[in-house]
């Protein structure tokens, strides 16, 4: 990951050093035009300076002319008023004088030469005009393509600031995202490299604890075993192997699987048979018209007692895959059903041998008959060896289930090496079978093409032979499949069964894989007997719904939880007086009880009496004796204390004041079992009182506990909130580092506009000295210009 950004950040690097490379090339390029453009200003205000002293020169020169013009015009009018006087002097009749004349020659040329010169400078003028108007077109022509390409460069150089702003933008918020990034894997590589290190110590101290543990069962093992039975093969023959549970479905499996093929198989070899027999009795003679040779009477014979030898080899299949289930030890030597389905396959070898000379024979009539054609002889030939490969075939297999069948009947007859070699044997000869079954069908269906071309064949013989080669195909697919499928499980043939003592090679005898089941009921037994029913859980999102409802009304339990807090203190002071006045009910019940007694006495004396006197003390004596009501009163002590002579002895009253209440108890000379009925009471008072506090105390330990999981829900929203606030810490620390970062893109930022607008101020300051000089100028040429004027003027 690291090496990434590395790469990332390296190619940005690069592209950023390209792009100041490009802008530092343009903007050298709009330096240099900038320096063309102002040259080419230059030159235009040097050209324009120019022109305006040609056309100064000019104008002095119009001016020249004019003057030259009306000088002209003044002497043509002397020159004619000189003719019109020489004219009139003519009439007169006195000549012209020669000073006159020669003046006037004079004039004329002077003339003449003025004009000349005249045309002459309005020619030079004409030229001069039209060159600086051509220049002045060209150069107002490059200047406005000077422009437009400045304009374009100054476009270039925008679009490539904002370009690389926007790169500089993108690169630096790349940069500050990677080294937060890059921040984050240090933090993530600083904790793995902790957890490696706490990993590494965990693995050291395992090792050791491993260590110490091989070492101190090695010498357990020394101290209790006396001898390892496995070293040896005859003590470890005793030993009971280990269920392979596996193996047995594996084996089932493929048994399955065989038995579905092995259907198929005897579904084509019956179709063929029977089929075969039909055709013997259609040809070459038809049994129908006319009696068959007693060859193919014979044969045919035969063939109808074809399913007596193949129908058991399915039943023995059948039987076969029975026998092998979860609770049985499927192995060469207990697999017994083998040996029945060898003697099957034995069975049907020997039917093949037995049909086989007539099978031969059969064909060898058929190419005696006279319409029988040498390429019909051929594939008969044909035909007879590939029946001859396939009764072998079949012979060789039958060997090679004999041989596999031998252990089930006797232990040693075969060793298990040799087993994998008989498998692969086996296997091709499966092989070979299906390619000799399919040059036996290949060469039928020759030959059926060959014996539809015959002028004496009738439609049940080709019905016949259309569904002999259908059953030829099929029994070709089965031998296909099976040869494959036997292909495919030669590994699983091959390899150990993983049945055998532990650590040894030794085989499985019947009498230990009889015991090895035996073992394994026993087992499957005691795990059932000790298996207890799994408890019902709570689900897992209704776990994580109610906790999140624990979480989230912890807060809001805190205010019940104050409220059940004075609650219960006032249930339990209301509990206080409750017991209280019970205490004082039970007394004065009491009391009520022990006064009834003294009633019924005193009524038994004063019936045991005879005469009024007696009568009138005992009704005395209960006028005397205090009341029930002034008993349950806490002042009945007081009266009692003031009356000695009717209860005939004082009486001491105490009073017990304790968290069960106020008990008053009265000592005097009463009975015993007054006592023992108050001392009863008062114990079955305070049991029922333990018995409450008993309940409180669990109230009270139910209650620490819920406390215990609030804190602990509190404790982990603490751990939360600590969490989160190292995030935001985080969050914190980045936002103070981008804030810090575009602060200082901000001053530097500024500092470039700053040193903009300071080079813009120079540049208008010296823009304004170039145009208050140009001014100046200007006006100094309007002012020569003037004066000039009035020079020519006044000239």
């Amino acid at each position: 990951m690291a090496a990434d950004l590395q790469s990332k950040y390296t190619k940005l690097a690069q592209e950023y050093s390209k792009l100041r490379a490009q802008n530092q090339v343009l903007k050298k390029a709009v330096v240099d035009e900038q320096a063309t453009s102002a040259s080419v200003k230059d030159e235009l205000k040097q050209r324009e300076q120019s022109l305006r002293k040609v056309e100064q020169e000019m104008d002095s020169l119009s001016f020249r002319n004019q003057q030259l013009a009306k000088r002209v015009e003044l002497l043509q009018e002397e020159l004619l008023a000189s003719e019109a006087k020489g004219k009139k002097s003519k009439s007169k009749g006195d000549s012209p004088s020669q000073p006159n004349l020669q003046t006037q020659i004079v004039f004329d040329e002077d003339l003449q030469k003025k004009i000349q010169e005249n045309e002459r400078l309005h020619i030079q003028f004409y030229e001069a005009d039209e060159q600086h108007r051509k220049q002045e077109a060209q150069l107002r022509a490059r200047l406005e393509q000077l422009e437009k390409e400045s304009d374009q460069h100054q476009a270039v150089v925008d679009g490539l600031t904002s370009k690389y702003m926007e790169t500089i933008e993108k690169l630096q918020s790349d940069k500050a995202r990677l080294e937060v990034k890059s921040q984050t894997l240090e933090h993530e590589a600083k904790d793995c490299r902790i957890r490696t290190e706490e990993c590494q110590q965990q693995l050291r101290k395992y090792q050791m604890e491993l260590n110490r543990q091989l070492k101190q069962s090695s010498s357990v093992i020394q101290e209790k075993v006396p001898f390892n039975d496995t070293k040896f093969g005859d003590y470890n023959s005793l030993n009971v192997p280990p269920h392979n549970r596996r193996h047995q479905l594996k084996a089932r499996d493929v048994a399955g699987q065989a038995l579905g093929f092995i259907q198929d198989l005897v579904a084509a070899l019956l179709n063929f048979h029977t089929y075969t027999e039909q055709r013997v009795h259609i040809y070459p003679l038809d049994s129908s018209i006319e009696a068959i040779s007693p060859l193919n009477q014979k044969f045919a014979q035969y063939l109808h007692e074809n399913a007596a030898y193949v129908r058991p080899l399915e039943e023995g299949l059948v039987q076969l895959h029975q026998s092998i289930t979860e609770d049985t030890v499927t192995m060469l030597e207990t697999v017994d059903k083998l040996q029945d389905f060898s003697k099957h396959v034995c069975t049907y070898t020997h039917f093949l041998k037995k049909i086989l000379p007539y099978q031969l024979k059969s064909l060898e009539e058929e190419c005696e008959t006279p319409l029988c054609s040498s390429s019909l002889t051929c594939k008969n030939q044909e035909l007879q060896r590939d029946m001859r490969t396939v009764t072998s075939v079949f012979d060789k297999l039958q060997t090679y289930v004999s041989l596999l069948a031998l252990p089930s009947v006797r232990e040693d007859a075969m060793p298990q090496t040799s087993s994998s070699a008989v498998f692969t044997q086996l296997a091709g000869c499966l092989h070979s079978l299906h390619d000799a079954i399919k040059e036996m069908s290949k060469h039928y269906s020759q030959k059926a093409s060959l014996e539809q071309e015959l002028p004496t064949v009738t439609q049940k013989l080709r019905t016949t032979n259309e569904c002999l080669l259908s059953s030829m195909g099929s029994l070709t697919n089965s031998t296909h499949k099976i040869a494959t499928f036997f292909s495919n499980n030669l590994d699983f043939f091959t390899s150990s069964t993983g049945y055998g003592p532990r650590g040894g090679s030794g085989t499985l005898n019947p009498l230990q894989a009889e015991s090895m089941l035996g073992n394994k009921k026993q087992a499957s037994a005691y795990m059932q007997a000790v298996r207890k029913p799994r408890p019902e859980s709570v689900p897992y999102t209704e776990a994580l719904t109610n906790r999140r409802v624990l979480t989230s009304s912890t807060e809001s339990r805190e205010g019940l939880t104050q409220q059940v807090l004075q609650s219960q203190e006032k249930i339990a002071r209301l509990e206080q007086e409750k017991e209280h006045w019970l205490l004082e009910a039970q007394l004065g019940r009491v009391r009520l009880e022990k006064e009834t007694q003294r009633i019924a006495e005193l009524e038994a004396q004063l019936s045991a009496t005879l005469g009024g006197g007696a009568t009138t003390a005992a009704t005395q004596a209960l006028a005397t004796s205090p009341s029930p009501a002034a008993q349950d009163r806490p002042g009945a002590a007081g009266l009692q204390n003031q009356e000695p002579e009717e209860m005939g002895a004082g009486r001491d009253t105490t009073e017990s004041t304790s968290l069960v209440g106020v008990l008053i108890t009265t000592t005097g000379s009463e009975d015993v079992s007054e006592e023992e009925s108050r001392e009863h009471l008062i114990k079955a008072h305070y049991v029922s009182r333990v018995a409450e506090l008993t309940s409180q105390l669990q109230m009270a330990d139910s209650k620490a506990v819920h406390f215990h999981a609030e804190c602990r829900a509190l404790a982990k929203r603490l751990t939360i909130a600590e969490k989160s606030r190292e995030a935001m810490a985080e969050e914190l620390k980045v936002a103070n580092q981008n804030i810090t970062r575009l602060q200082d893109e901000l001053a530097t930022t500024k500092r470039s506009y700053e040193d903009q607008l300071s080079m813009m101020s120079d540049h208008l300051c010296s823009m304004n000295e170039t145009l208050s000089k140009q001014r100046e100028e200007i006006d100094t040429l309007k002012l020569g210009s003037k004066v000039n004027t009035h020079t020519h003027t006044a000239w």
